[in-house]
């Protein structure tokens, strides 16, 4: 979890995501985040598809994230986004 006088990191993904995809993105993304210390990631997600691999890709970033002691938190998601994160029940993982 983020605490007060961590820093913030803010990244970008794009899509369309494969689910091939999946690791070499979760590998990229935590090498980001252990450099860095932050304890909050901003993730901005305007550019990837609405699908249930986006959503899956978006949940193993913040269990990878939460392993380094951060936070991912979705920034410029779009409304169908949000509805299918609630949808499959991860409104809480994916804030």
């Amino acid at each position: 979890m983020a605490t007060p006088g961590q820093p913030t990191i803010a990244f970008s993904i794009h899509g369309p995501i494969a689910r091939a995809d999946l690791p070499g993105l979760c590998d990229r993304v935590c090498t980001l985040l252990q450099g860095s210390g932050a304890g909050l990631a901003l993730c901005d997600v305007r550019g990837v598809d609405v699908d249930a691999v986006t959503v899956d890709a978006l949940a193993r970033l913040q269990l990878a994230a939460r392993r380094t002691g951060c936070t991912v938190r979705l920034a410029n998601a779009s409304g169908e986004l949000l509805e299918l994160v609630d949808f499959m029940g991860l409104r809480d993982v994916l804030p």
